[in-house]
């Protein structure tokens, strides 16, 4: 989690350094070294994960109040007096991790933790914190709501998952005997006729062959093709990986960069010796020098198996890996 500690006072900023010895970021005084609360705030809010105000709630509120747009995309943001005495969570409990950065940013000084979300509050199983805590992503965030107010009116909500699940279900969730019946399903393919809320893991790696020059709008378009033929949310992808031949494409770099994947390349040495049933193509072959980029270099990237093996368009060839992913119901760090 990347921080940005923001503090008014010399007290305020003796605090923030050392919050910031327990949980790393960068610290700054607001009037010092030409920092404003306005810039820093705006600038913070576009490129760090979590802003912590060391001062009073009342300033951090009206910094960050023209800059919040949705409890799936904003960072989590955590207020303490420069006496640590409380630490309150503001904004992003759940998915921007709020809460459990308030926890331990108490720990660190020994300040009392203010958690005021409902399903912390009543010491009810959340489903987004939980999403977040197993690397995942929420598909509709505004789905969140129904399972969260089922539990906390003493209804049991019911789950399918695609992975056996660690530990025991919390009080109220309970395995749904119908998959069509779940509130929430922890999968990488999506239904999208259910009403169910859908969780995400980040588990996929895209494997990518392509021709010389294929521009990024085509491969964009390859792989949105590529994800309704296969039922693949596209948030399931993690990275990406291909072979070292294409680590000069233009169009491979843009279009990984739109997805915000790191992509690793690979020799035809290391691809070849990657074991397994592959694809066999001869014309691959002599072109690369290994029978078979995206589903090795896939399947090198996550170590783990193929789940979608080669899919060709136009010049584009995709394939899917997954890591190894071990979910279990831990979801909160209190």
């Amino acid at each position: 989690m990347t921080c940005a500690y923001l503090a008014f006072t010399s007290k305020g900023l003796a605090l923030a350094r050392k919050l910031a010895a327990a949980q790393p970021g960068a610290v700054a005084r607001c009037g010092e070294n030409g920092v404003t609360l306005a810039n820093w705030t705006a600038a913070q809010f576009a490129q760090s994960d979590a802003l912590v105000f060391v001062g009073a709630v009342g300033i951090a509120v009206r910094a960050i109040a023209p800059h919040c747009r949705s409890k799936a995309t904003d960072p989590a943001v955590v207020v303490l007096d420069e006496c640590g005495h409380f630490a309150i969570p503001l904004l992003s409990g759940h998915l921007g991790g709020a809460n459990d950065l308030a926890r331990r940013l108490a720990k660190a000084c020994g300040a009392v933790p203010v958690i005021t979300t409902a399903t912390d509050a009543n010491g009810v199983f959340a489903v987004d914190e939980w999403a977040k805590h197993q690397h995942c992503l929420v598909a509709e965030p505004a789905r969140i709501k129904k399972v969260s107010s089922a539990l906390l009116a003493g209804r049991t909500v019911r789950f399918a998952s695609d992975w056996p699940i660690q530990g025991t279900p919390p009080a109220g969730v309970e395995p749904a005997g119908d998959a069509a019946q779940a509130s929430f399903a922890l999968t990488i393919t999506p239904t999208m006729t259910s009403n169910a809320l859908h969780i995400i893991p980040r588990i996929a790696v895209l494997g990518i062959g392509c021709k010389r020059g294929t521009p990024a709008d085509k491969l964009a378009d390859a792989f949105a093709a590529f994800c309704a033929e296969t039922k693949l949310a596209p948030q399931s992808i993690a990275a990406a990986a291909s072979i070292d031949l294409k680590k000069d494409e233009l169009g491979l770099a843009e279009f990984g960069q739109k997805q915000s994947w790191p992509v690793t390349f690979y020799t035809a040495d290391e691809l070849r010796a990657v074991p397994g049933q592959f694809a066999h193509s001869d014309f691959v072959q002599s072109i690369t020098g290994v029978d078979n980029v995206c589903e090795r270099a896939a399947v090198l990237a996550a170590d783990g198996p193929v789940w979608a093996h080669k899919w060709a368009r136009d010049g584009v060839t995709f394939a899917v890996a997954l890591r190894l992913f071990t979910p279990d119901w831990r979801w909160n760090d209190g």
